[in-house]
């Protein structure tokens, strides 16, 4: 199960009721931040998610209003040693605009006791570690190096504490042991296997982030399936000439995608201040019932689909 956190849904500029583009997505004891567009420390503040283990940020893309926010959110983290560490992965053209602000501008010579590397994203996997894999993909939108995010879930076999209740196994390391896939000798004497105590194989849970973007073709295929996708939907039907010419989605397109995709549920974000929710929600409804227009603050459960 993955939780996701919508700190920043608006398009471009803030508006009164939208910061701009951030989102975090937890998994057990991990977080992540996907793009920090400008005031998202304060986004992060007022959700109540706090800053403790909030030490990798994915960049979608470089434009400012998804990398902005990273000179605060540094700043503070230099002053408040809240982290010891600070990844920033993103693609090259990215991190270049970044390396700017942060070293440039926000430190300019100094040297923070926080550690913080930026990290080139290249198409593949790029974590696998607890339980979870996340992989980049490349997204067409307006200049180079535009990635979206996948969060999978690793397949795992389920602990039936039925049944090692049945076989009178002890709480604590002896099922750690057998849920790590190993055999397990009781203070008895008797041996016990994995397979006693663990369930079928089941495939986990997928969240895919896909930010800007401009086609979704390409996109289809490593998106299937997927239980939840988080996609832009900067534009209604009305202005599709302008979906074209800035390498945007309309609420259909992004829409005809999710149905496409054969996705769980769809969650648009980063709406134009020219646009109503209910218009946005309406146009791509009418394409794809399971879609959600998120809000600022908006906290959602990503679970495997039945």
């Amino acid at each position: 199960m993955f939780e996701l956190t919508f700190l920043g849904t608006s398009a471009s500029a803030p508006s009164i009721h939208r910061g701009l583009s951030a989102q975090v997505i937890s998994y057990r004891d991990q977080r992540f931040l996907i793009d920090c567009g400008e005031g998202t420390q304060r986004q992060i503040m007022r959700s109540g998610i706090g800053f403790r283990r909030l030490n990798r940020i994915l960049i979608t893309h470089g434009h400012l209003d998804h990398i902005l926010g990273l000179a605060g959110l540094v700043s503070t983290f230099a002053r408040w040693e809240a982290i010891e560490r600070l990844e920033i992965w993103g693609g090259i053209s990215a991190l270049s605009r970044i390396r700017d602000l942060l070293f440039g501008v926000v430190l300019r010579g100094a040297h923070p006791k926080i550690d913080i590397s930026l990290i080139p994203v290249e198409t593949g996997i790029l974590i696998e570690e607890n339980g979870l894999r996340v992989s980049a993909f490349p997204v067409q939108h307006r200049g180079p190096d535009c990635f979206g995010y996948l969060f999978e879930e690793l397949p795992h076999r389920p602990f039936l504490p039925e049944k090692a209740h049945q076989l009178q196994v002890p709480v604590g390391p002896i099922r750690r042991q057998l849920v790590n896939g190993e055999k397990a000798a009781l203070p008895d004497g008797r041996v016990i296997s994995p397979d006693d105590v663990l369930g079928p194989l089941l495939k986990g849970t997928r969240l895919i982030h896909i930010g800007d973007c401009g086609q979704t073709g390409e996109l289809i295929e490593i998106c299937h399936g997927a239980d939840a996708i988080v996609i832009e939907s900067t534009y209604t039907e009305d202005e599709a000439d302008l979906a074209l010419k800035y390498g945007h989605l309309t609420a259909r397109m992004a829409a005809e995608f999710g149905r496409q995709a054969e996705a769980g549920h769809l969650y648009l974000t980063h709406l134009s201040r020219r646009h109503r929710e209910r218009d946005i929600l309406e146009e791509a409804q009418a394409v794809f019932a399971n879609v959600t227009v998120a809000k600022d603050f908006d906290q959602f459960q990503i679970r495997r689909a039945n």
